[in-house]
């Protein structure tokens, strides 16, 4: 897999003046991790969408940064967008060291087909979206592909402790948790909705016809004839 490089530069504007720098399409970014010291840098905002887009948050970047020599091996922690513009808003970085572990969060891919789904009135419940994983740099996984081709009946799942992954590669997450399973449509919701409905608009219906009922002109009744007496 070829090494994703990034380069930074040393930032001396700091706190709400870094506005400026967004404007002129540079973004900045922190770097922080064990034992080292805490570093604000600069970083041109279309080098940095590149890097996002190939690393997500499981890659390892290689930091350039001037006047070093080596460059620094890290990971994207986090990062913040403006959720009106969705520009950029600043990027962390976490450096790592090789020989020692890092933890972090891996999503889960879902492959195969489910012969459950079969079924119109099953469906599949994605419940877990990310494990959380212990292990060194070097082996952290980009995804993990979790097979559900044997989910053959409603309310079969796959729990975390059915996923086997590298034996250097540690899940912390609770071994019962459900990541997907089969379950049953919610069709039942569905058609009490519908009733629902129905019964209202046949209500509705009915007050109309009751009021008109109550604002026409009521025909006057007919009056009795007297019979003459002879």
């Amino acid at each position: 897999m070829d090494k994703i490089e990034l380069k930074v530069a040393s930032r001396e504007i700091l706190g709400k003046k870094v506005k400026h720098l967004r404007r002129q399409g540079i973004t900045p970014v922190h770097v922080f991790g064990h034992g080292i010291e805490s570093l604000a840098l600069q970083c041109d905002t279309k080098e940095l969408e590149r890097v996002l887009s190939q690393a997500g948050q499981t890659r390892l970047v290689s930091l350039k940064l001037a006047k070093e020599k080596k460059p620094r091996t890290v990971v994207v922690r986090e990062f913040d967008r403006d959720w009106r513009r969705g520009q950029l808003v600043h990027v962390d970085f976490y450096q790592v060291r090789m020989e020692e572990k890092i933890r972090l969060e891996i999503p889960v891919v879902l492959i195969g087909e489910a012969p459950a789904l079969k079924a119109k009135t099953n469906m599949l419940d994605h419940a877990l979206g990310t494990l959380t994983v212990e292990c060194l740099p070097a082996k952290i996984p980009g995804s993990i592909e979790v097979d559900i081709s044997y989910l053959a009946e409603l309310d079969q799942a796959i729990r975390v402790k059915d996923i086997t992954l590298d034996k250097d590669i540690t899940v912390l997450n609770n071994p019962d948790l459900v990541v997907a399973k089969i379950s049953l449509r919610p069709v039942e919701k569905v058609e009490e909705k519908v009733v629902e409905e129905v019964v209202e608009v046949e209500a509705e219906a009915k007050a109309e016809v009751a009021e008109e009922a109550a604002e026409a002109p009521k025909e006057a009744a007919p009056r009795e004839k007297k019979s003459k007496q002879t």
